[in-house]
């Protein structure tokens, strides 16, 4: 249910998407998405004067504890953005969670007040969304461990204080999943390629090497063989955000494009009275209602503490249903523009361009496909497709 404390939240969100980042949309285009040091420094500036980050840490680590209903919809405004301006608001991983003490003051706290980035290093030349295919090693040495690893479109790699690395640590003939924080400083790190991408973003996702890396005993954040329990939070954690933003999008290029439809003379009448061009924007309101609801009820369900590996499968279903919709809606909008659907001040083209990755990063439709097929196997139909606990 959405509270009235959940409403004010959105509201704010609003607020500061609307009279903060799209205001920039267009800067950030003609930039390649990276702004000027003093704009950044504005909008982390108005992003913690509205109390939105680190939306779902803990308060007494600098977050604002918020649920994941109140998170999602904060996501939502974010995705009524253009050029991932919202990156900027000061966040961190949600496997600072499983950290240390020391670890939470070192890194997290910064974080939360915008002093400092992560980023998470887990895919390799062979290796995306299976982690059971990754081979980066850690080899435990008298003071701590020693890392070798490639790991390739870290996104934030390029600015990153610290990166959170994922790493084999062998264990006799048994290989630990383990995630490891190693600040960039280190020596044996280098960005070995820095490739440009189809969108303008403030980040890139650039290649880093880590070679012979020599990390101390106290580098791992929630224990040794934790990372791929810590990986599948994540995952869950990013496709639910996905699907959120996802939702904003198609809500964004509604906005703009039944109003460019409905002002739109030709042929004497509007173009908006031609079902050809109405009509595949209705089938994207629809796709956006069913979908909203969908992300809301997963975020729902993982507040109400439903069993992790269903929520798991359900925001795959989630980040499924949305990416595709929302590249599907993107694609309509630019076609109701017509020429000017082409041009970069357009938000249909912008947005065009950047939901295509949503098909892609924290595992392609293909991948989630996979998994919802297999919760449909291991959870059973009706847990899939119910939005209550089952509890």
């Amino acid at each position: 249910m959405i509270t009235p404390a959940a409403m004010d939240l959105q509201a704010r969100a609003r607020r500061f998407v609307e009279n903060v980042l799209m205001p920039l949309e267009n800067e950030a285009e003609r930039r390649g998405g990276r702004l000027p040091a003093e704009t950044i420094a504005e909008v982390r500036r108005e992003a913690i004067a509205a109390r939105l980050n680190g939306g779902l840490h803990a308060v007494e680590h600098g977050g604002q504890g918020w649920s994941r209903l109140e998170w999602a919809l904060v996501e939502e405004q974010y995705g009524r953005t253009t050029n991932a301006i919202h990156w900027h608001v000061p966040y961190a991983y949600n496997v600072w969670e499983h950290a240390s003490t020391h670890q939470i003051d070192r890194y997290l706290r910064p974080a939360l007040r915008g002093e400092l980035r992560d980023a998470y290093a887990v895919t390799e030349r062979g290796a995306g969304s299976d982690p059971s295919g990754i081979e980066a090693t850690a080899v435990r040495t008298k003071t701590g461990f020693r890392l070798n690893a490639e790991k390739w479109f870290v996104t934030a790699g390029d600015h990153a204080d610290v990166f959170i690395v994922m790493a084999n640590v062998a264990d006799g003939l048994e290989l630990l999943p383990t995630l490891f924080i190693v600040d960039r400083d280190r020596p044996g790190v280098e960005v070995i390629e820095d490739p440009a991408f189809t969108h303008n973003y403030p980040d890139g996702h650039p290649t880093i090497r880590f070679r012979d890396v020599e990390l101390p005993g106290d580098s791992v954040i929630g224990g040794i063989g934790k990372g791929e329990a810590l990986q599948r939070s994540w995952f869950t954690e990013e496709r639910l955000a996905i699907a959120a933003r996802c939702s904003g999008v198609i809500w964004r290029l509604l906005d703009e494009t039944v109003a460019w439809a409905t002002s739109r003379q030709q042929g004497g009448q509007r173009i908006y009275d031609y079902q050809g061009v109405s009509f595949p924007l209705a089938d994207s309101a629809a796709d956006a209602a069913a979908g909203r609801m969908l992300t809301l009820a997963v975020a729902e369900l993982a507040d109400a503490g439903a069993d992790p590996k269903l929520v798991h499968h359900k925001a795959s279903m989630a980040k499924l249903f949305m990416s595709e919709a929302a590249w599907r809606c993107a694609d309509r909008c630019v076609q109701t523009f017509g020429g000017r659907g082409y041009l970069r001040s357009n938000v249909a083209e912008r947005m065009l361009r950047e939901v295509r990755v949503d098909r892609i990063w924290e595992g392609t439709s293909e991948i989630q496909r996979l998994i919802v097929a297999r919760g449909l196997e291991r959870r059973g139909v009706e847990a899939m497709l119910r939005a209550e606990t089952g509890k």
